[in-house]
């Protein structure tokens, strides 16, 4: 515990009663919070009810201005903050700036008591110095995996669990992989808001660039980069040229013109989180064609549950989140190869959904977003000493949680 936290424990208590301030949350993300709706949007925009959240993004460079920090404010409740920087900086002069940056706006926004809470190792590189009553690390990804990752994130992610007060993970395989390093690791997998993709059962009408694509259609919406399977897409497209496959997300990390172009294939590009539904409602199946590689050994998909709370039936490849629970409850089903897909998409298509459905809704019912940030909350009042917290927190379960041996 951080030698500030016997005097500062109090003013974590939540929520804040009138009259007193929030204490400050300040989440370094290598996501933009603009970019694809997804766990960090969902767990901090809960936390805005606790803490004033602000969202420390990764820098934008442009040709001749001075550096200085873009701070604005979010529906959400949470403020976003985005170095600027001019073009052509050096590497250690870019963290020099990013490190000024941040000093100068956390001092001015500190409410005394302060969460630091991590998506990125890399922010250690201009943070470690920065102090802190609670340290959070929301292990989401198995960051080291993906595409173009350096020894300095290996580096400075061991320096992040070396600081850290508290480890959470985006899944159980993940949680499996780091319960070792660290005393206090806790696996949070991906969540559902049930409310808004359930919304998907009762629309009726298409979005304009959806509604002449014929039935049956396969759907699949999230960041289009190297976890995709684009060659299993291309061999179920081609066996099934009947068959139309949706494809909805921002490209990155890959060529556009790698990937497959076919009739029946159909690349809608990046849609807005709130428009997900409408595409999900005139979908007959979920198609998550991951790839089986380094960069998906660990990940928890939440489109997952996205799907079923759409009502929309799935086929994906055996990614082990996925596997463990969806497919071993028969809520997803799980396929390798281009002929297995097809298999268990025709089945799909010829079986009766009520009582699927009916399983998926008891298996939803279990957790939510609202769940898991409480969770979360318990842990991280539970470490700052408050015993004093809101006990509708402390009453609710922790998916999986371990001290190192």
């Amino acid at each position: 515990m951080h030698e500030r936290l016997m005097t500062q424990s109090h003013a974590f208590r939540s929520p804040p009663k009138p009259g007193f301030e929030k204490p400050l949350l300040v989440c370094f993300s290598h996501l933009r919070w603009d970019f694809v709706w997804q766990r960090p949007q969902h767990l901090l925009s809960r936390a805005a009810k606790y803490y004033d959240v602000l969202i420390v993004e990764e820098p934008i460079f442009k040709a001749d201005i001075k550096p200085h920090m873009d701070v604005t404010s979010r529906p959400q409740g949470v403020t976003v903050a985005v170095p600027m920087l001019p073009e052509g900086l050096l590497p250690e002069d870019i963290l020099a700036e990013q490190h000024d940056l941040v000093e100068t706006l956390i001092g001015r926004e500190s409410h005394g008591a302060r969460v630091f809470w991590y998506y990125t190792p890399m922010a250690m590189a201009f943070s470690s110095d920065f102090e802190c009553d609670l340290c959070v690390y929301d292990n989401m990804d198995e960051l080291s995996l993906f595409r173009g990752a350096s020894q300095e994130l290996l580096d400075l992610e061991t320096a992040l669990f070396s600081r850290c007060d508290l480890v959470f993970t985006g899944g159980m395989s993940l949680y499996e992989a780091k319960k070792s390093r660290h005393r206090s690791v806790h696996g949070f997998p991906s969540s559902i808001d049930f409310g808004h993709f359930s919304q998907a059962r009762s629309i009726k009408k298409d979005p304009d660039d959806q509604a002449h694509i014929p039935h049956p259609r396969l759907g699949f919406f999230g960041v289009v980069d190297e976890r995709m399977d684009a060659d299993l897409l291309a061999d179920v497209a081609e066996l099934r040229p009947d068959w139309q496959f949706v494809m909805i997300g921002p490209v990155v990390k890959i060529d556009p013109a790698t990937l497959p172009q076919r009739p029946n294939i159909h690349w809608l590009g990046g849609k807005h989180y709130s428009e997900l539904p409408h595409y999900l409602s005139g979908w007959d199946v979920g198609f998550m064609n991951f790839a089986l590689n380094e960069a998906t050994k660990f990940i928890s998909p939440t489109k997952t549950p996205e799907f079923l709370a759409a009502g929309v039936p799935v086929v994906s490849t055996p990614i082990t989140d996925v596997v463990r629970p969806y497919g071993e409850k028969g809520l997803v089903e799980i396929a390798r190869s281009a002929e297995e897909v097809v298999a268990k998409v025709e089945t799909i298509l010829t079986r009766p959904k009520e009582a699927w459905l009916a399983k998926v809704d008891r298996h939803l019912a279990q957790g939510s977003w609202d769940k898991t940030w409480s969770a979360m909350h318990r842990l991280m009042l539970d470490a700052t000493g408050d015993t004093a917290s809101d006990r509708s927190a402390a009453s609710l379960p922790v998916y999986a949680t371990t001290p190192a041996e």
